[in-house]
């Protein structure tokens, strides 16, 4: 491609709005143009990338046997109705009203459209284990949408689902996508893990995050410094230490006039904060509950909600707490609560002996107390947050904690659209049987972005080669003013094209810098630099983006030289 011919619309100035290193290279090397707050045009340097990110997904889901389809972006209330969601999903879900003031929305995700077209398709248990996606357009009104097109509103998103007939076979295919989507993430140069993670809005029976490794990421992952084990932290644990043999005490209730802190509380009583074990009133779909958990530890909230079995889960307001426990905020304790109350204890703070807590009293707390001595021992879950350097559950190695991008997610629904919607098929005995399922989706778009964040430095982006939006800039010198440069400058350039090799030949009247500024920026991998010194020694100047090292390569030799480069 011509410069000359191409839409290659770079700037200097970093945009203001523009917060990571991704939004801002992809603004100023001309990849996207903001039209609203979440939307962008891609400009024809940023769909080249975008298009090489498509084909490698679907070259990989083609070669695990999954089939493409295409489906409407725009769907039926009705379906998101039949299936609960409709209400459920919330203010993310862009609903829209037709002329005929029938209820649509422009789809975040797909679930209950492909559950519609196969509850009508497979009838028999032959036509099964089947898998679907489809590369597609999708809408989700973010309350705050940021980072470029890291979390826009509208997005280019790879959907996948698949139908069984049980969970064995759900679990092959799950397995498959599984080593499928770490092909994927290989393929495109990124540095990766795979991480359990939280089903969120999408539900289902357990789920895997695929994290692209960047300190900019919105999500924190720990992981094993010796073991597969890896985890978003919202669903992160580590192992228990080893209980305490202490003695027991016996309780004393001690006055702490204006101490509410652990810190406060810690420092009075001349106690570590691991001996304190703090209570976090919060309300759970609008009902009340209470958590213990260690002085020294953070409430996970994801997990809080499911040990509660709640959809929405909020930090009660300090009249809340009063009207509901009877004390203070900072003087809530588990000795003496309403009975009626759901009380649940940290699994580490269960095994904790001789703590001191609240006493549900103005200025008052106990210490000395213990676990079903002083008071009964109530549910005990894992809630906490999971911190560096704790032990792995699975191994003796410790815990780090990384920044990570979600790019891809994998789930098991289990039967949780196909009931709803009532999604059967005939087993071997002839009885209608309601279909397992399985979902998972890469975020095309938001790869794009994760990629850069993962390759860049102080002069632009710098691509993997396989999602480059072009192998080689071919940059001659003073072109205009030398025949001799122009001829073999359009020699070569053919010579590439023919070659397979797709070169950004910069044919524009601009100054050595200005190009040079340019590929920079634009982040290609190779470059090529042509000139009458260059010609008059046979060579031209070869530079590798990622190393910044260069080489003077014969005339005759490039071609070569560069399908070599290429297949490395």
């Amino acid at each position: 491609m011509r410069v000359s011919r191409f839409l290659l619309s770079t700037v200097k100035e970093t945009p203001a709005d523009a917060e990571v290193i991704s939004h801002q290279l992809m603004l100023r090397a001309g990849m996207i143009r903001k039209l609203a707050a979440g939307l962008y045009t891609w400009l024809p340097l940023g769909l080249r990338v975008l298009r090489k990110v498509e084909a490698i997904v679907r070259e990989e889901m083609d070669r695990a046997g999954a089939q493409e389809v295409l489906m409407p972006a725009v769907q039926p209330a009705e379906l998101w109705q039949e299936s609960g969601r409709w209400n459920q999903y919330g203010a993310e879900l862009l609903r829209i009203k037709d002329r005929h003031h029938r209820e649509f929305c422009f789809g975040p995700t797909h679930e209950e459209v492909i559950t519609d077209v196969i509850r009508r398709e497979i009838r028999s248990y032959k036509q099964l284990p089947a898998n679907f996606y489809q590369i597609q357009t999708k809408f989700r009104d973010e309350t705050r949408p940021r980072f470029g097109v890291m979390r826009a509103r509208e997005f280019i998103m790879k959907d996948a689902y698949s139908f069984h007939l049980d969970l064995a076979s759900l679990q092959e295919t799950y397995d498959l996508m599984h080593s499928t989507y770490s092909r994927i993430f290989t393929c495109l140069g990124l540095q990766f893990r795979a991480v359990e993670a939280d089903t969120g809005s999408i539900g289902g029976r357990s789920s895997h995050e695929f994290h692209v490794l960047a300190d900019s990421g919105e999500d924190a992952i720990a992981f094993c410094d010796t073991c597969d084990y890896a985890a978003n932290v919202e669903m992160a644990v580590s192992r228990l230490p080893a209980p305490s043999h202490e003695a027991v005490r016996a309780k004393e209730k001690v006055t702490t006039p204006g101490i509410r802190t652990v810190d406060e509380q810690a420092t009075m009583l001349g106690i570590s904060h691991e001996r304190i074990v703090k209570s976090i009133v919060v309300m759970a779909d609008d009902k009340p509950a209470v958590f213990f958990i260690c002085g020294s530890d953070d409430l996970n909230t994801i997990k809080a909600a499911h040990a509660l079995g709640a959809i929405t889960l909020r930090l009660a307001e300090a009249a809340e707490v009063l009207a509901v426990t009877g004390a203070p905020v900072g003087f809530v304790g588990p000795l003496n609560l309403p009975a009626t109350l759901t009380v649940i204890v940290d699994s580490q703070a269960a095994q904790t002996h001789n703590f001191s807590s609240g006493a549900n009293q103005v200025d008052y707390h106990w210490i000395n107390l213990n676990w079903g001595v002083d008071v009964p021992l109530p549910t005990v879950a894992d809630v906490r947050s999971v911190c560096i350097g704790e032990q792995c559950p699975r191994c003796d190695g410790h815990l780090s904690i990384r920044r990570g991008i979600e790019v891809g997610h994998i789930f098991q629904l289990g039967t949780k659209y196909s009931q709803a919607l009532n999604a059967t098929c005939l087993d071997e005995q002839g009885k209608a049987t309601v279909m397992t399922m399985g979902c998972y989706g890469i975020g095309v778009s938001r790869i794009v972005a994760s990629a850069i964040e993962q390759n860049n430095d102080a002069q632009g982006i710098i691509w993997p080669n396989s999602i480059a939006p072009f192998h080689v800039a071919l940059l001659p010198m003073n072109m205009h003013k030398s025949y001799r440069v122009r001829e073999a400058a359009e020699k070569l350039y053919d010579e590439l094209c023919a070659a397979g090799i797709e070169v950004l030949f910069d044919d524009r009247k601009e100054r050595p810098g200005v190009m040079f500024a340019d590929m920079e920026l634009i982040g290609i991998p190779y470059r090529l630099v042509l000139g009458e010194r260059g010609l008059d020694e046979g060579v031209i100047e070869y530079k590798e983006r990622r190393t910044n090292t260069g080489q003077n390569i014969g005339l005759a030799d490039v071609v070569a030289f560069m399908q070599a480069q290429l297949t490395q």
